[in-house]
């Protein structure tokens, strides 16, 4: 079986060990294969069981959030990346952050590193979106609310107390804008609020409330 009939036969650029197994029909040692094409960089080893083309091979730019969803779970891209992600933070963010209720876990890998940040089961699926990455793929990656309250709980290096403090640490840490919060959801970050049982969260949905009534007047 040639290379180009391997790329027919897996036509999505992420794929695990069963599907190349599968993709590889006739071959007595299988795995010697497998390891010639790692070899030769026309798939590359992501981590063990998972896999995607080289970049010779690819038809389509591979998509970090599914992959960060595939390389530990269940796991919901979150944190500084889906801020990025969602235009709150102008920074670019390279490393992919997502929340876990495992362990906390880190992995370099060849097409980047991802973090994973451990909360608590009553708080992890709450404020998660589905987004449609096509081909009839689809990714975790968490709200704008949530990812917010994951980087508020994450960030011990100081004690905010006051509406004041979290103003300031939003402005000047996050550089998060007052038009980006207003449009938060006020009771979602209060449900958050309540499944990580923060005064910080709480505090921010009190900003937002505040916002939003001063928009109205």
């Amino acid at each position: 079986m040639s290379d180009a009939s391997l790329r027919h036969r897996i036509p999505r650029e992420e794929f695990d060990y069963q599907s190349l197994l599968d993709a590889l029909p006739g071959y007595s040692r299988p795995r010697a294969k497998i390891t010639a094409l790692l070899r030769n960089g026309l798939i590359v080893r992501v981590k063990k069981g998972l896999y995607v083309f080289g970049k010779e091979e690819r038809r389509k730019p591979l998509c970090p959030e599914l992959l960060a969803n595939l390389i530990y779970g269940p796991s919901c891209v979150s944190l500084e990346y889906a801020l990025a992600w969602h235009a709150l933070i102008p920074e670019r963010v390279d490393t992919v952050t997502s929340v876990t209720c495992g362990r906390s876990r880190a992995f370099d890998t060849p097409v980047g590193r991802f973090v994973y940040r451990s909360v608590p089961m009553r708080a992890f699926p709450v404020g998660v979106d589905r987004v449609e990455a096509g081909d009839g793929r689809a990714f975790l990656i968490a709200t704008p609310e949530k990812a917010l309250a994951d980087v508020l709980v994450a960030d011990r290096r100081g004690t905010i107390l006051s509406r004041k403090e979290m103003a300031s640490y939003l402005d000047e840490s996050l550089r998060i804008q007052e038009g980006s919060l207003k449009e938060l959801n006020r009771d979602l970050l209060e449900e958050l609020a309540t499944c990580y049982r923060s005064r910080k969260v709480r505090l921010l949905a009190s900003i937002v409330e505040r916002l939003k009534r001063e928009g109205k007047g």
